[in-house]
């Protein structure tokens, strides 16, 4: 179909990561004549470089560190070290089963499906393999590609990023990770479980700086206790090859040494030259810009994903896609709450959260007006079970509604769904202390922190 000039889409999707193949499938679904042009692998950066893969990595670390762990709950295991070879091909398994899923879903929905490296070519067209596509509607979804500083290269051998982390051969004997935000301790804490030295160097003064300062503090905490080491505070000067690794300098002198030095400062979108300045498209340090419906400044044009500046999220990814279809479609649409959103870092333990932290909700209502509650899991019997350490924080308008609920712990990645609905629903402390939750569990923890919230602690201490 693309290579008849004759045909009209109704929307043309430049990019098949998590945005772009979301709107493809919803649009499709809603009877619009989808075209989804990807130059890669449909799936993109999450399931590909991202989300997927580092999970996968992170479990694999969790269960070398259960075998080194095992005679604290009566078991006796022997732990004999990491396969490389055979953790990665863990890792490919899972991506190729979603992969495959993913291209029958493609497939099913009738979406047009162009493999190749397209281009805007005009606010109604994209040219890819030396044809126009035109379409009524363009959506962006070109996604993020890793960030690095200036006059820092990255190799791909000893100063890499997460790219290059994913697929190496080896488990380096030490590390120094540039950037303590979720990419940077997620790697730290799979790479520690697999036996690497680590060092997270982190110009801000904490790690997971975006997350309450009680979680930051929290995770420091875990970190100090497996062995992870961080230096805050102080941003990074240079970086220079020893005879055998990476020397990185820090602004105020102080030098550390490692056999790779990983630089996960971030993402930055993919936007230069694929003809958006020239159609006329508002952008900003290379990000195309938006309003909350997701459109440009261009009528026939919207974007999403990493590509705007929105939260760089897969999740986030697939609502703005949705949205974009749906608003096509003709139906009545909702702009994103990007403060409801549940962000998650999966490193050991889990930070998890939803809603504003204490800081933000005391600037939006006033100090006065901000109640905070922390539950801590040793009060907990499924976290006792499961030897994990950390608390749940709630964040309470006075009086009113919980605008924040920030965990730390094991698996507390699984507990945020019911943070969402809590905060989204604009629910009291004692409407969710109203709800029972199943003992022994975990999710148990959020509804106890509620009854304590409310005025009614069971297993807590007024």
């Amino acid at each position: 179909m693309a290579n008849d000039a004759s045909t009209v889409f109704d929307l043309v999707i430049l990019g098949g990561g998590s945005g772009g193949y979301a709107a493809a499938l919803r649009g499709a679904q809603l009877g619009l004549d989808v075209a989804l042009i990807e130059k890669d692998k449909v799936g993109g950066t999450c399931l590909h470089k991202g989300c997927i893969p580092t999970k996968a990595l992170l479990h694999a670390g969790e269960i070398a560190d259960q075998a080194r762990e095992s005679e604290q709950f009566g078991v006796k295991a022997t732990f004999e070290g990491i396969d490389v070879p055979a953790v990665q091909k863990y890792k490919d398994e899972v991506i190729s089963g979603l992969y495959k899923g993913l291209q029958g879903l493609i497939a099913s929905r009738k979406v047009t499906y162009i493999e190749g490296e397209g281009r805007l070519s005009s606010p109604t067209s994209v040219d890819v393999n030396g044809q126009r596509v035109q379409g009524r509607h363009v959506l962006l979804a070109t996604g993020s590609v890793p960030k690095s500083l200036p006059g820092l290269t990255i190799d791909g051998d000893r100063i890499i990023s997460s790219d290059h982390a994913l697929v190496l051969d080896r488990v380096p004997k030490s590390a120094i990770i540039l950037g303590g935000g979720v990419i940077g301790v997620e790697f730290a804490s799979a790479w520690k479980s697999f036996g690497t030295d680590v060092t997270i160097v982190e110009g801000l003064k904490h790690l997971v700086p975006v997350e309450d300062e009680n979680s930051s503090k929290l995770l420091e905490r875990a970190f100090r206790k497996r062995g992870i080491k961080f230096n805050l505070g102080t941003f990074f000067e240079k970086a220079e090859y020893t005879q055998d690794g990476v020397k990185v300098t820090l602004a105020d002198g102080k030098e550390f040494e490692a056999e790779v030095l990983l630089v996960a400062i971030g993402r930055g979108p993919v936007s230069q030259g694929l003809g958006y300045e020239e159609a006329g498209v508002a952008m900003d340090r290379g990000y195309v810009l938006v309003d909350e419906y997701m459109r440009t400044n261009v009528p026939t044009i919207s974007a999403v994903g990493d590509l705007v500046p929105t939260l760089q999220l897969a999740h986030v990814g697939f609502a703005e896609g949705i949205l974009v279809a749906e608003r096509l479609a003709g139906l009545k649409t909702v702009p994103i709450d990007y403060d409801g959103v549940p962000r998650v870092t999966y490193c050991h333990p889990e930070v998890a959260s939803v809603g504003i932290t204490e800081a933000k909700a005391k600037e939006v209502y006033g100090a006065d007006k901000v109640v905070a509650l922390k539950y801590n899991l040793a009060g907990n019997g499924r976290s006792k079970i499961l030897k994990t350490a950390g608390e749940i924080k709630l964040v309470q308008v006075k009086d009113g509604a919980v605008v924040g609920v920030h965990m730390v712990g094991d698996r507390m990645g699984e507990q945020v769904g019911e943070a969402q609905l809590i905060y989204n629903w604009e629910a009291l402390p004692a409407e969710v202390a109203q709800l029972i939750h199943a003992h022994p569990t975990q999710n148990e923890a959020l509804g106890e922190a509620h009854l304590a919230l409310a005025g009614k602690p069971l297993h807590s201490h007024d």
